[in-house]
């Protein structure tokens, strides 16, 4: 343990110690609170304990300590510079569901590792018949005398009691995702106490929240689909801590840009008639300072902020001080970056607002599983590892998938700086009323938990209608609890039998492949929570071998790269002009039998080419800043279309025997060509923002695609409007490239003077790469029969 050097202020020693940065807070390892040796039977012989071979070995998988893992702090916006991290070997055993403490553990697990993992010996299949025991002993070290003691539980999946010294602490806890407490002090023994821990797990049998897990065999095997191996036990760090009588038990703040401040809460406990003393400062420069009352929200000054934003991660830090008349009683330490997000009218569409300006969000689903930890990552550098490469692919958001992670993983996203989509675990089926007072209860600590974090930008509540329940009133209840942030709905309203709520703050679609069509309502944005899942095998690095799927399987990584490159460009140069606001591939990782990630599950493969992906989304991002009005023909005019294709410009677009050609036109063409080479533009059929082509001598018919052939036929219903429907985008050479309404990543193409619509990377003969955009750039030009 570490102990505060004579004549220096608690927070001050913390800021030496972790040497923070001006805007990064440097890594906040904080590792002077060393792992408490324990005087049991799981110390009397940590070196027999083993893990167990990983199906998957990640670069992380052998570098967790035995005795000490994860030995970073854990709570990086709420600090202390003393505290003893209890992760490592302790006394395992397992009973049955209704059992009491077993009298003895034979077992030794490596906390916090969930039981069905590799990484804490066990790995084994956990059921509901099972409750799973923990047990280790420690010493409080002497310099924490006549302070109050705190045992921290990061998490714990699902209902956790603990016994110190044979008495239960506090009530049992119920809840996967949050983070629990209990002040022990009035347990503790003299010297050597003992720490008893029974979990209780049912997963997908129960009503609780499990988001993706589901009880399997924990060796890899066929099958599983989209759902996981479960994560039941102990799953993040423990840890003790020390504190005054009176202390700061929460810090929550909102950056208010339109004033210059920054407004704070400090909560605490034991507190009353105590007062609030909180800095903000960098360099160890302060910024501004404001005394207040606990529990009550106040204000301070930050004049002129720097912004946080993906590109610019500033931090500020921030200290708390508890105020007992003039006597400072507990000090803790934080951060906070100062940002907006919002809804606004841009150039007349609804977007999300980051600082007021409107920047295109493009991310992906991150799963946040793992072959050797499953839910748990096996080092902070892994943790961090994930959100690096949603930078390094250029990506400034990230949808955390119906998983909510340590506040670790929170604090890389701030400083890195990646937008945040923050979903509450779904359950298994609708709920009954006891199962949703848990579930709201549950997500209401969550949002507490993380309500500080600048990164977290929007509340997503429910997925695809999984135990979907009360949807607009919850939305209207998250945004009420935490007004400063988005809120969704529901992810996903047009999939899988959601129902959507209808408020919120964005329309959500999944469409996979996709882009698909999402427009804005008057009062939500456009947001694509899901799509792509282009899928690539890797050999060697597959979880179950053969095993594999995707949405869409790729042949080659040529084909992957041009395709995935091809959807970004679709969104780009179509759907965000239309209104698309925001968009998350699926996914950043495989994940068991998943082959759609962008990394291979190991994490020892990044399938994509990074640069290019990279390009990608920073033209993305860069076109969403600048005008993100779409282009427009003339309409109700009659045009031709010619062939930018070098040798092939005396081309045009024709039909002919109720098929789409192109033929060579000229003025001494005779007059049923020049007809059939001439188009009238109208409005789209489907969408009034796009065009339909009317044939010049069958009025009533359109060019359509069906099968990715083109045609020019008479039609009705929805499908044929749509199939009808095209929309330009503008092309390097002045020209138009025409893509589809209904499958916006696929563009009209002439091929072997046949026209189709094409894609890129697809893997038809004529999605051939070779002049690609050539072949689908168009001129627009005067009719050969006005």
């Amino acid at each position: 343990m570490r102990r505060v050097p004579a004549g220096r202020r608690p927070f001050d020693w913390l800021r030496r110690r972790a040497r923070w940065a001006t805007t990064a807070l440097a890594a906040l390892t904080l590792v002077g609170g060393t792992a408490l040796t324990a005087t049991g039977s799981a110390a009397a012989a940590p070196r027999a304990w083993t893990p167990k071979p990983s199906p998957m070995t990640t670069p992380w998988t052998n570098q967790v300590p035995v005795d000490n893992p994860l030995p970073e702090y854990p709570r990086p916006q709420l600090t202390r510079p003393d505290w003893a991290n209890l992760n490592g070997i302790w006394d395992f055993a397992v009973t049955s569901a209704d059992a009491g403490q077993p009298a003895t553990f034979t077992e030794q697990i490596r906390v916090p590792f969930a039981a069905e993992s590799a990484l804490s010996g066990i790995q084994r299949k956990v059921t509901q018949n099972d409750k799973l025991w923990y047990k280790r002993t420690f010493t409080v070290p002497s310099n924490w005398n006549g302070r109050r003691v705190q045992l921290n539980f990061g998490a714990s999946d699902w209902r956790t009691t603990v016994w110190v010294n044979g008495r239960q602490a506090g009530a049992t806890h119920s809840g996967g995702y949050d983070a629990f407490s209990y002040d022990v002090t009035d347990l503790l023994a003299g010297g050597t106490n003992t720490i008893v821990v029974s979990v209780w797990d049912p997963t997908e049998t129960g009503t609780q929240a499990i988001g993706k897990q589901r009880i399997r065999d924990v060796a890899p095997h066929p099958g599983g689909g989209i759902l996981y191996t479960a994560a039941s036990g102990i799953w993040q760090t423990v840890w003790l801590e020390p504190t005054a009588s009176a202390y700061v038990s929460r810090l929550d703040m909102v950056p208010d840009l339109a004033n210059n401040r920054l407004k704070v809460i400090v909560r605490g406990t034991g507190t009353n008639g105590h007062q609030a003393r909180v800095t903000v400062s960098t360099g160890g420069n302060t910024i501004g300072t404001a005394t207040g009352p606990v529990g009550t929200e106040f204000t301070v000054p930050v004049p002129n902020p720097h912004l946080w934003t993906p590109e610019d991660p500033f931090l500020y830090d921030v200290k708390a001080d508890l105020l007992s008349g003039g006597t400072t009683v507990d000090s803790v330490g934080s951060y906070t970056g100062m940002r907006s997000i919002g809804i606004a009218r841009v150039d007349g569409t609804l977007r999300p607002v980051l600082n007021g300006k409107f920047v295109f969000q493009t991310g992906t689903l991150d799963q946040g599983y793992w072959p050797d930890g499953i839910y748990t990552a096996p080092t902070d550098a892994a943790l961090r590892h994930d959100l690096q490469k949603h930078k390094d692919l250029g990506f400034n958001m990230v949808r955390k998938h119906i998983k909510v992670e340590p506040q670790r993983w929170f604090y890389w996203a701030d400083r890195l700086g990646l937008l945040v989509w923050q979903d509450m675990p779904s359950m298994e089926r609708t709920p009954d009323a006891a199962a949703r007072t848990q579930w709201e209860a549950e997500y209401d600590r969550i949002i507490d938990q993380h309500r500080s974090s600048p990164s977290l930008v929007m509340w997503v509540n429910q997925n695809e209608g999984w135990g979907q329940y009360d949807q607009a009133r919850l939305a209207d209840k998250v945004k009420a609890y935490d007004p400063s942030r988005l809120v969704d709905n529901m992810s996903g309203v047009n999939c899988c039998g959601a129902v959507d709520g209808g408020n919120g703050d964005v329309v959500d679609h999944h469409v996979y492949v996709g882009p698909g069509t999402t427009v804005p309502s008057a009062t939500r944005a456009a947001v694509l929570g899901e799509f792509g899942g282009l899928g690539f095998k890797v050999a060697g690095h597959e979880w179950y071998p053969g095993g594999g799927f995707s949405y869409e399987d790729q042949s080659d990584l040529a084909h992957l790269n041009n395709r995935f490159v091809g959807l970004i460009d679709a969104i780009r140069e179509v759907r965000m002009p239309r209104g698309l606001s925001a968009s998350v591939y699926t996914e950043i990782t495989d994940v068991e039998n998943e082959v759609n990630g962008l990394l291979t599950y190991d994490r020892q493969v990044v399938k994509v080419d990074e640069a290019r992906v990279r390009a990608a989304n920073q033209a993305l991002i860069n076109a969403s800043r600048g005008s993100t009005a779409p282009i427009t023909l003339p309409t109700n005019q009659y045009k031709s279309l010619r062939v930018t294709t070098p040798g092939y410009t005396d081309r045009y677009v024709r039909h002919r025997d109720g098929a789409a050609f192109t033929d060579v036109v000229g003025s001494g063409s005779d007059a049923l060509l020049k007809n059939d080479a001439t188009w009238k533009i109208v409005p789209g059929l489907a969408n009034s923002s796009c065009y339909s082509f009317e044939s010049r001598n069958y009025p009533g018919e359109y060019l359509r695609h069906r099968e990715y052939r083109v045609y020019k036929e008479p039609g009705s219903g929805d499908l044929y409007r749509a199939d009808a429907t095209f929309c330009p985008v503008p092309a390097a050479n002045g020209g138009v490239r025409l893509s589809a309404y209904n499958f916006p990543e696929q563009y009209l193409r002439h091929y072997n003077a046949e026209l189709w619509l094409a894609t890129p990377g697809g893997t038809h003969t004529w999605d051939n790469p070779s002049l690609f955009t050539e072949d689908t750039t168009w001129a627009v030009e005067a009719p050969w029969a006005p």
